[in-house]
């Protein structure tokens, strides 16, 4: 499990484990012979995927961003995707009970994103966490309730409506500090009101220190390239514009930044080298 600190805050990660997908598709036009360099795929031409979410202890609240795949998925997708199921074992390891998180964010409502928001109580779907206030954009909800050709098999209406039907779940609308230290930035691409968390300490210090949940923007360190671009992203040409804008602010200021779907490197600094190269100096 990594932790780290930032400032008066604690970083962990907490995994709901690895599941498969199609490496061609995480690449999207980036050739073959170019990205399994950074990947390794097995016979059926699929990778590993990392599950990543991101336990924030402020020391008066409890935030997790993200949820992973959860334990709901149809048995469908069970067979394509796996479906691992760590995360509530992975926080109990950590230390905290559902009954512990204060604050849910998702970034985005793809089920791999936000499987645990919720979990099968008979015939019902209920909050897994069920004192937590959940956020997620208002305008990513309603391309979710869309259920276009495009991308319906990536949303399950399950993970989220029961929350809004309790009130549990809150409806953005753009950029907002939730609460001192925490904040949402939206950075169009990967679907059109995705949005990092942007956490923020001073640790009683001059020098503020800032991690970024980025989420599908950059969905590992391998995809750090600008043009690198998921075949799942809605707006390839935004992901690119948003990528520019991130490491305009995260590369000369150093944010921490921390990958979804990247499990053996959950996080580091995106660094600019010679020729404008870009790489990944760990967190050690």
């Amino acid at each position: 499990m990594h932790t780290t600190t930032l400032g008066d805050f604690e970083l962990t990660i907490v995994s709901d484990g690895t599941y498969v997908s199609d490496g061609g598709a995480f690449f999207g036009v980036v050739p073959r012979t170019m990205w399994s360099k950074r990947v390794t795929v097995d016979e059926q031409n699929r990778m590993a995927v990392g599950l990543n979410s991101l336990l924030v202890r402020t020391g008066k609240n409890n935030i997790l961003i993200e949820t992973g795949i959860g334990n709901k998925m149809p048995e469908r997708l069970v067979q394509i995707y796996t479906q691992p199921a760590k995360l509530l074992n992975n926080l109990q390891a950590a230390g905290v009970a559902p009954e512990d998180i204060d604050i849910v964010i998702n970034t985005h409502l793809h089920f791999d994103h936000c499987g645990w928001n919720t979990v099968r109580k008979g015939d019902k779907f209920v909050a897994t966490f069920p004192k937590a206030k959940y956020y997620v954009q208002e305008k990513e909800w309603d391309h979710a309730c869309l259920q276009l050709e495009r991308d319906a098999i990536s949303y399950m209406s399950r993970n989220y409506d029961p929350l809004l039907e309790s009130g549990q779940m809150v409806l953005l609308s753009g950029d907002l500090e939730l609460l001192p230290g925490i904040s949402v930035k939206l950075f169009p691409g990967h679907t059109a009101n995705m949005q990092a968390v942007i956490v923020e300490s001073n640790g009683g210090g001059d020098a503020k220190k800032t991690a970024c949940y980025i989420s599908d923007l950059i969905p590992t360190s391998a995809h750090l390239d600008l043009t690198w671009v998921m075949a799942f992203d809605l707006f390839p040409l935004q992901t690119i514009e948003s990528r520019k804008r991130y490491y305009a602010e995260a590369i000369p200021e150093r944010w921490l930044t921390v990958f979804t779907h990247d499990d053996p490197t959950p996080w580091g600094y995106v660094e600019k080298g010679e020729k404008g190269k870009l790489g990944l100096a760990k967190l050690t």
